[in-house]
């Protein structure tokens, strides 16, 4: 199989699809692999190093999705690159299209095999995929949310940890899950009083059990989340249902209950937001103010750190990208049920449910 990784093009987007050893294992099993040049430039990777690991660097995306039968990438394909995708070629990355109709009917539209990052599941039905970017962007939250806090960023001028004499911040956690236990850990870490809001009371438990004392458990309903929006500082949005939009938790009715200038990071914009008054950003200009509401939004948080982020998702992804490569997306899927959970569409068809049912599509489900 010839695999394809084109360089990034969407704003501030630094990480790259597939690493020089990542190349080496492909080149081992026999699979040819393309190296748009300057792809790895923001993550520290140049094409020297892919060169010597095998590759071919070639001049431009056209010449990666013209070749290539499986396109490794990290973000969705942005319009230009939509506009490139071949009938059933593969693309295997994030894709998050419950968040987006036109991605999804554009992507529908080219008939290729979209092999999405964020719903692969594993024995236990975890997100081995998604899991890595979920540490980076949780950790990733608190640092921006501290930063935000400041004056000059339009925030309350709250120092997150406080001072002998003066309270710290509280940090209001949406999800208990991978994004709101990294979020925790830091915000407690900096000595921030932190509330974790979920509806699952296990886990609240187990993370009542292992967090630190700074760290409290409430369970998420409308009551309770009003009632710690009036005196939070920082509001993290965290939630997750694999594949669907995410559920709006804070409307915009909350935000007059809440403190001017306090800081909301939905980390959920990726599928949509939890805040109704979320859309969109990028690290070029990352927040925007609505009723005094500092909201930070960007949809690629693990971008700006894109050496560490790469290394973790290509950790995670190069397992399951040489399954695909070795066997093709069918025979993967068979065997591999994690696999077709990853499968959001096959050649014009929509295979997993909740991009279906988010946009009231047919679904048809996978026969691998």
């Amino acid at each position: 199989m010839i695999v394809g990784v084109p360089k990034e093009i969407k704003v501030h987007e630094y990480r790259v699809g597939l690493l020089p050893a990542g190349v080496e294992e492909l080149r081992a099993r026999g699979h040819e692999v393309l190296i748009e040049t300057h792809a790895g430039d923001g993550c520290g990777f140049s094409d020297e190093d892919y060169a010597a690991a095998g590759a071919e660097i070639v001049a431009g995306p056209a010449d990666v999705y013209r070749r290539a039968d499986m396109v490794l990438k990290v973000k969705e394909p942005q319009p230009k690159e939509i506009k490139l995708i071949r009938p059933g070629q593969t693309i295997f990355t994030f894709f998050h299209f419950a968040a987006d109709r036109n991605l999804t009917e554009s992507v529908l539209g080219t008939k290729c095999i979209a092999v999405a990052y964020e719903t692969i599941t594993d024995g236990q039905g975890r997100l081995p995929l998604l899991t890595p970017m979920s540490e980076v962007a949780g950790k990733m939250s608190i640092q921006e949310g501290a930063k935000y806090l400041e004056r000059p960023m339009m925030g309350r001028g709250i120092l997150l940890g406080g001072v002998p004499g003066v309270e710290p911040a509280e940090v209001l956690i949406l999800g208990g899950g991978i994004v709101g236990t990294c979020a925790a850990k830091v915000a407690a870490g900096l000595g921030a009083r932190v509330l974790i809001a979920d509806i699952n009371l296990d886990r609240l438990r187990y993370l009542d059990d292992v967090m630190p004392a700074n760290v409290h458990t409430i369970y998420s309903n409308a009551y309770n989340l009003r009632r710690y929006a009036r005196t939070a500082d920082l509001v993290i949005g965290a939630v997750l249902i694999p594949g669907a939009k995410a559920p709006r938790l804070i409307t915009r009715e909350y935000l007059k209950l809440m403190q001017p200038g306090a800081v909301i990071v939905d980390v959920a914009v990726d599928q949509g937001g939890c805040c109704e008054t979320t859309k969109p950003t990028t690290h070029e200009d990352p927040t925007f103010i609505v009723d005094g509401i500092v909201h930070y939004c960007v949809a690629n948080m693990p971008g700006a750190v894109g050496r560490t982020s790469t290394i973790a998702l290509t950790n995670a992804t190069l397992p399951y990208a040489l399954r695909l490569a070795d066997l093709g997306y069918l025979e993967a899927a068979r065997q591999d049920p994690g696999i077709a959970e990853g499968v959001n569409m096959a050649e014009g068809r929509i295979t997993n449910r909740a991009v279906a049912d988010t946009f009231d599509m047919e679904y048809a489900p996978l026969k691998p």
